[in-house]
């Protein structure tokens, strides 16, 4: 799937992809992070990815690896 574009709603908090293909996948970022284990710190971050990165939140979303970079975000608050 090629992704053309992918932006942040703030009202539903949800991020809209537009594929190449003429698709329109939306992310309920709610339903995405229900179950990750979080700190306040990675939390803040993960919101700060969905607002100023859509795409790359889309990209480890779909790819199941939402989780790791959570935990890479977390292992940096250590030092």
């Amino acid at each position: 799937m090629s992704i053309i574009y992918a932006e942040y709603h703030i009202h539903n908090n949800s991020i809209d992809i537009a594929t190449a293909a003429g698709y329109l996948l939306r992310i309920d970022c709610w339903e995405a992070e229900k179950g990750l284990n979080t700190t306040p710190g990675s939390e803040c971050a993960l919101n700060a990815l969905a607002i100023d990165e859509p795409l790359e939140y889309a990209r480890l979303y779909l790819d199941g690896n939402l989780q790791m970079w959570i935990d890479a975000e977390d292992s940096l608050e250590l030092y």
